[in-house]
């Protein structure tokens, strides 16, 4: 029988193995030993399983229930429902992750590019994305938009996306900002050969979002910036199967940290800004940084980037870590998230005080200076632009010890 196994860390239990037997019935037949031997035989095979239940130290429990996928649709709406719906609300309890058989795992369709295909777009395929944001365009104009896009350009970024907080605005409506960007960078790559990304904001109300995405990709658009979490993840899922839009998506993180954050309730952030992101069809995937301005524990980060890019029936999706990135922080990037990754900056690009192209270039400094296997401080004796932020940013304990 094809189930799904859901493990949890349940606080302040100090009977494991009773609260698994509660959820394992609370969450599928609702009751079993008072019920007649006819009804429980009919029952059988709706009825949740305990797979293991212990406590790993004082006052914490972990316990991996098996629901029947009798049970539920094939979607995540009703898998999240049913492992983690009233249940959430149970106190300290934390879904940590879920593990699809694959029979259920045919159901997703997981990135329709990936790593390799979004590789294949830029034609860059032995080192980290550099991406950036535009930054402070609230209130301005195309003009303005489009400056900065090609100042990124010229620095060698290789995906400018939108900030994730410019929705639908008169000065910059994102039909134009689509036909700029796209006379913008086409532009650059005449100039340069060098090839950079837009990725737009889709925003709007959710029954909106499918028929405007087909709109961005018949302007042009390059990929899609998506706030996942505040329209939810089925919603991902149906713009990554509709081949008539057929963009890279980019899931950015906003409003998950009320699902994930607290290290006693809700998701953990492996299994909401990995597995599923990933699931639901992803192709990058922005998270929190270890060492940025809004960090996440290591532990977690390294497990968000795990998720995406272990081997499975699935594409590879990019890890994106992000918040509070200057060019000092690229040895610890490159060596935590190895070079299937994107470097995402925005102060650490426009903060630069030679503009935002040389804050482009002193970043691809400094990834050609780590995969060269030459410290920072030494490469930045021949590259100014590197030299500038390294004064600026400092470098980290790990790097300067070299």
């Amino acid at each position: 029988m094809s189930e799904l196994i859901a493990t949890y860390h349940v606080g302040d239990e100090r009977n494991p193995e009773k609260k698994a037997e509660e959820i394992a019935l609370g969450l599928t037949v609702g009751s079993w030993t008072s019920l007649p031997a006819l009804e429980q035989e009919q029952l059988r095979k709706h009825k949740g399983r305990v797979v293991s239940a212990e406590q790993i130290n004082d006052g914490i429990a972990e316990i991996s229930i098996a629901y029947p996928a009798a049970n539920f649709s094939a979607d995540l709406p009703a898998i999240l429902t049913t492992v983690f719906g009233k249940l959430s609300l149970d106190g300290k309890i934390r879904l940590l992750d879920l593990e699809f058989g694959e029979e259920l795992r045919s159901f997703f369709p997981g990135p329709r590019f990936g790593i390799e295909g979004v590789r294949e777009r830029l034609d860059v395929h032995d080192r980290p994305l550099l991406m950036s944001i535009f930054k402070g365009v609230l209130g301005k104009d195309i003009d303005f938009l489009s400056s900065q896009l090609k100042e990124q350009a010229l620095g060698g970024i290789d995906i400018v996306k939108d900030d994730e907080i410019l929705f639908e605005n008169p000065l910059t409506p994102s039909g134009k900002r689509i036909q700029a960007g796209r006379r913008v960078l086409d532009e650059v790559f005449f100039e340069t050969g060098h090839r950079t990304l837009y990725a737009v904001n889709l925003t709007g109300r959710t029954s909106e979002l499918r028929d405007k995405a087909k709109r961005f990709a018949e302007d042009g658009a390059d990929a899609l910036l998506f706030n996942v979490f505040s329209y939810g993840l089925d919603v991902l899922q149906e713009l990554r199967e509709d081949d008539s839009i057929g963009l890279p998506i980019m899931a950015h993180p906003a409003f998950s940290g009320a699902i994930a954050s607290s290290p006693v309730y809700g998701v953990s952030h492996p299994l909401l800004l990995g597995k599923l992101l990933r699931y639901a069809g992803a192709d990058l995937a922005l998270f929190p940084s270890p060492y940025g301005s809004v960090a996440l524990e290591r532990e977690s980060a390294l497990g968000i980037a795990e998720e995406l890019t272990v081997e499975s029936t699935f594409k590879k999706a990019f890890p994106v870590p992000s918040a509070g990135i200057h060019p000092g922080l690229v040895p610890l990037l490159i060596s935590d998230f190895g070079i299937d990754s994107v470097i995402n900056a925005g102060g650490g690009v426009h903060g630069h005080p030679g503009g935002a192209s040389a804050g482009g270039r002193a970043f691809r400094q400094a990834i050609d200076a780590v995969l060269c296997g030459i410290s920072l401080g030494e490469a930045s004796e021949s590259r100014q632009e590197l030299k500038t932020a390294l004064k600026l940013w400092g470098t980290p304990k790990k790097e300067a010890a070299k």
